[in-house]
């Protein structure tokens, strides 16, 4: 039994058709009363499920009348055993051909598409059927061997599709049913073209199941070409997070712009240093697939065990990466939204999100890895000043403000956190030495002016003197440094006939020696 005060909750301003299903009411419904094959029930049970979801409440019945589905609904919903339940009922009679699939299943991203051919081994142990996951990153021969046998149920990604058809592996006429996933996803991915064209190589009269998120334009124009007479079933956005899961958001601003992502990287640093053996593992997520490469290699660096992942990494690459991050051989993982879509690790302790998410549902969506089934999560987020717009959104959608956390770096003296750049090489050393030898030259000159008394006194005596004597010496200073070798030996010569200038004792004469040659001179 389950009730509509959760997450599945409906949503007062949405309209509902006159062939929608709203859940406003409890609902009584169990696996057992959706006319399932008993094969399949068995392997329901056998996982521990006994009621189903909104969602697969309301979408198995119309599947399996054959009628054409559209099903709205969040991610981790149980989309997937929505549409898996019935097509393995209905597929449970006849036989696949050669290169002629019976059902399609496209996916958005290859984990996601990786996570419904898992969930269709689950619940199809018991019946005899076959399948084949075409996804990038893997070898065509072994997927042309799977298609060649024939399979029942082909789950794949649009591109990689389209690379068999075209090379003559596969043909499209005779699938009986087609499931099209995360439409929404697809939509971002740009993957709208390719599902047309998918579309126009299958039978007309084949079934279609739709699941989407949320129903763009786009994606309503699909669902008038190509689906007839669709029952819609529409499960109310999840608008709250758990209630398990601690909130919080970083306003940050960078000091310079050349310096932003240095700065916001420390940030990160500091929020996953401050909650110390809190932090069990986590994922750390980005808007691009650039900042994805360039957080992993900053936190590697800093000793974090870190890994990327998103969609232009190798596909043996990124399964590894998800296989050692649910053994714990990973703490962090940062990821992309696209690659983050189907990752399935019930006890991540800490999400973070290093860019705000654009889109309010993905805020979600993201934090809800962490604090599931009931535990407790932490979910923390960098703002910079132009992602203030989509912070209101997500709050507007969460009806609450995110508390504000204080920037970590602030606690810092400036000289401090210099030393946190981890891509950017400082110049101040470069400053530093320019400063020092400045300085080095400056020092002898401050010497000169301030001697010692017994100098001063032996100055004074030249000043009283022979003052013409000094003003000779300045202005014979002042020639020397712009004559050249010749006219500076003529000058020397007219010296020497002077009667009084001092001969070759330099600037700091001492007076004893000038006294001496002017007694001499006068007596």
């Amino acid at each position: 039994m389950w009730k509509t005060t959760g997450p599945y909750g409906p949503d007062p301003h949405q309209k509902y058709g006159p062939d929608s299903v709203r859940y406003n009411r409890i609902q009584m419904t169990k696996f057992s009363d959706l006319n399932l094959n008993p094969k399949v029930l068995k392997a329901v049970i056998e996982t521990g499920y006994e009621t189903p979801t909104p969602i697969q409440a309301g979408a198995i019945p119309p599947a399996l009348e054959g009628r054409d589905v559209l099903g709205i609904a969040q991610t981790g919903t149980g989309k997937t055993a929505g549409f898996v339940l019935p097509m393995i009922t209905m597929l449970a009679r006849g036989r696949a051909r050669a290169r002629m699939p019976r059902s399609l299943v496209l996916c958005p991203t290859r984990e996601l598409a990786a996570q419904v051919a898992e969930n269709f081994d689950t619940y199809a142990k018991h019946v005899k059927l076959t399948k084949a996951l075409l996804i990038g990153g893997v070898s065509f021969k072994e997927q042309d061997i799977l298609i060649d046998k024939g399979v029942d149920v082909l789950i794949a990604t649009p591109g990689r599709l389209l690379d068999h058809f075209e090379r003559g592996k596969l043909l499209l006429t005779g699938v009986q049913v087609m499931v099209v996933d995360e439409a929404d996803r697809m939509l971002d991915m740009g993957f709208i073209p390719d599902i047309e064209r998918i579309f126009s190589l299958t039978p007309f009269t084949r079934q279609t199941l739709f699941f989407s998120a949320t129903m763009a334009p786009e994606i309503e124009r699909i669902t008038n070409t190509f689906l007839s007479n669709p029952a819609r079933i529409e499960v109310a956005r999840q608008a709250t997070a758990s209630e398990t899961i601690e909130q919080g958001v970083v306003m940050f601003k960078g000091s310079r712009r050349e310096r932003e992502g240095t700065e916001k990287r420390a940030v990160l640093r500091k929020l996953i240093e401050a909650e110390g053996e809190k932090c069990t593992n986590a994922i750390v997520f980005c808007n691009r697939k650039v900042d994805v490469d360039i957080v992993a290699k900053s936190l590697k660096k800093y000793g974090l065990d870190t890994a990327p992942i998103h969609g232009d990494l190798d596909q043996s690459q990124r399964t590894r990466t998800l296989d050692g991050f649910r053994n714990g051989e990973l703490k962090v993982l940062v990821a992309s939204d696209v690659a983050a879509r189907g990752l399935d690790v019930p006890s991540v302790s800490h999400v973070f999100n290093f860019d705000v998410p654009s889109h309010a549902e993905d805020y979600v969506h993201r934090i809800g890895r962490t604090g599931r089934a009931g535990r407790d999560g932490k979910a923390m987020m960098i703002c910079a000043p132009r992602d203030e717009k989509n912070l209101d959104a997500i709050e507007k959608l969460l009806q609450k403000a995110i508390p504000r956390l204080d920037n970590p770096l602030k606690k810092t003296e400036p000289s401090e956190a210099a030393p946190s750049s981890d891509d950017t090489a400082e110049k101040k050393p470069a400053r530093t030495r320019s400063r020092s030898r400045s300085s080095k030259t400056a020092t002898p000159t401050a010497a000169e002016a301030t001697e010692t008394p017994a100098v001063q006194a032996d100055l004074k005596v030249v000043e009283t003197v022979d003052k013409p004597a000094e003003k000779a010496e300045s202005s014979n200073r002042n020639d020397r440094s712009s004559r050249s070798k010749s006219s500076r030996g003529s000058d020397k010569r007219a010296e020497k006939r002077s009667d009084n200038k001092v001969v070759g004792m330099g600037d700091h004469l001492p007076s004893f020696i000038a006294l001496s040659f002017e007694e001499r001179r006068v007596g």
